[in-house]
C-alpha cells in the first residue's frame, strides 16, 4: 500500500493529527492483509522523515529527481515499513 501526500493545514500541525492519521493508514494496511506500507519524502522534509521514522517506517532508498536536483545535491527518500505477520 502507498501512503501518498498526506499533509496537515499549517494550522493545526503539532496536534498529533498526522501520527494519528499514519497510524491508521498503518492499521487500514494491515487489516486489509497489506504486508508493507511504502511512501516517499524529499529531503528537506524532516519533520516528515522524523514522523514516519517513529511509526516505523526505515528508509530503503533515495535519488535525485532530475539532473537539476542532481546538481542540487536534492534527494527523494523512499520508506517502507513492514506490517507484522507479513514478509
Amino acid at each position: 500500500l502507498e501512503l501518498k501526500r498526506m499533509s496537515v493545514s499549517k494550522d493545526y500541525r503539532g496536534q498529533g493529527i498526522s501520527k494519528a492519521l499514519c497510524g491508521e493508514v498503518l492499521r487500514f494496511a494491515q487489516a486489509r492483509g497489506y504486508g508493507a506500507v511504502v511512501l516517499s519524502t524529499s529531503m528537506v522534509q524532516v519533520a516528515a522523515q522524523r514522523l514516519y521514522e517513529g511509526q516505523g517506517f526505515r528508509k530503503v532508498s533515495a535519488f535525485s529527481p532530475s539532473l537539476l536536483g542532481s546538481l542540487l545535491c536534492f534527494q527523494i527518500f523512499h520508506y517502507r515499513c513492514k506490517l507484522p505477520g507479513r514478509t
